[in-house]
């Protein structure tokens, strides 16, 4: 089982470095949970290599099956120490593919106190098998989430999905499946708008495909400042990338 050429080690390294110089000019994180977030970077990478090498002569569905035991796990860890608060995680079924999510309002609603005047319920990853949709896309739901697009968010901007309609995602009744997205990687428009779109196009041709979108936050809002999109190839090869989801304003 070997990475593709996303993972290639130079483009990994630059892209860890332009990450943290991001994180740190942007979203000013304490110098002390940033160390911490520089490091689970490269951790969460060797973890990865690690498992891969543990499933490689398994067949497909056998391997797959060892990272859906395992991915989550190693997912919601990385998200507790990212976020250095207290976090209330639970997970939600929808179609293929489950949603592993951060429900803050139901702390707040206890009455436990958050350190912080902004927090957002937000995604932790979501996971599953492609299937493509033979449902006609529910745009409607999409334009009524938050209201108009432009309007709200501005031009450089997009209600994305962590999972597209087209292989299983779906807006009704899971607008958890929608984000703030920046436009040109939504719409394969830049340079990684292509990776992405390509990825995506992958899991449609080739349906029961094991993916994830595992969102990356560098504040407490449910913006996620980097999107790591990854699935396993059909020839038990991890395909994943960190695409960076944010506009210089």
């Amino acid at each position: 089982m070997k990475f593709l050429e996303t993972m290639d080690l130079q483009i990994e390294m630059y892209v860890i470095q332009k990450w943290q110089f991001q994180l740190r000019s942007k979203n000013h994180l304490p110098l002390m949970l940033q160390m911490k977030f520089d490091e689970n970077i490269l951790t969460i990478q060797k973890k990865y290599e690690e498992i891969l090498l543990n499933v490689c002569h398994l067949s497909y569905n056998e391997a797959v099956i060892q990272l859906i035991k395992i991915f989550p796990s190693l997912w919601i860890e990385f998200y507790k120490m990212q976020s250095n608060r207290l976090t209330d995680i639970c997970t939600i079924s929808h179609g293929s593919f489950e949603f592993i999510y951060d429900d803050t309002d139901s702390l707040i609603e206890k009455g436990i106190s958050l350190d912080y005047t902004q927090i957002a319920s937000r995604i932790v990853a979501v996971y599953g098998k492609s299937s493509p949709s033979q449902i006609k896309r529910d745009d409607y739901r999409l334009r009524g989430w938050v209201g108009p697009t432009n309007q709200i968010f501005g031009e450089k901007w997009d209600k994305g999905h962590f999972i597209a309609h087209s292989i299983g995602g779906a807006v009704d009744k899971m607008e958890l499946n929608v984000f703030k997205q920046k436009r040109e990687l939504n719409r394969g428009w830049s340079h990684e708008g292509k990776i992405y779109r390509k990825m995506e196009q992958y899991c449609f041709r080739n349906p029961g495909t094991f993916c994830y979108n595992r969102p990356i936050y560098g504040n407490q809002s449910d913006k996620p400042s980097f999107i790591e999109y990854g699935l396993l190839k059909h020839t038990n090869e991890l395909w994943y990338h960190c695409f960076n989801n944010q506009t210089e304003e």
